[in-house]
């Protein structure tokens, strides 16, 4: 069931976690601790998990919840970042990490959008039998 259009959704969101983790490795918001890096990893590898438990639909929408509660404190702590930086030379693309974040968000309410309609046509073919 790999070819559903929710595990397209969770496919992009899971990419907008790598390229956050591309671009993040200068984002140093609470000194040397790697936040960015760290929570791309752990969405990379719940988005992952959440894209191979196709069968298990419940499991599914938690772990997409779980991974929109950890992308918009990624867009919160970025934003953060974004507003103590200083301009110039040295961060000409100030501004570009908030977008993957905020793309995964998107990208997770629509997979849990058409998960819940899979639901809602799983029960109703049960009820016909």
């Amino acid at each position: 069931m790999l070819q559903r259009i929710q595990t397209i959704w969770i496919l992009l969101s899971v990419l907008a976690a790598a390229f956050l983790y591309i671009t993040g490795q200068d984002v140093e918001v609470f000194g040397k601790t790697p936040i960015i890096s760290i929570s791309s990893i752990v969405l990379v590898l719940v988005g992952a998990f959440s894209l191979f438990s196709f069968k298990n639909r419940k499991r599914q929408i938690m772990l997409n919840n779980i991974s929109i509660i950890i992308n918009a404190l990624l867009i919160g702590i970025l934003v953060y970042w974004v507003q103590n930086l200083s301009g110039g030379i040295y961060f000409p693309e100030k501004g570009i990490e908030p977008i993957f974040p905020l793309i995964a968000v998107i990208c997770l309410f629509l997979a849990n959008i058409f998960i819940k309609k899979d639901e809602r046509l799983v029960k109703s073919v049960d009820r016909l039998r």
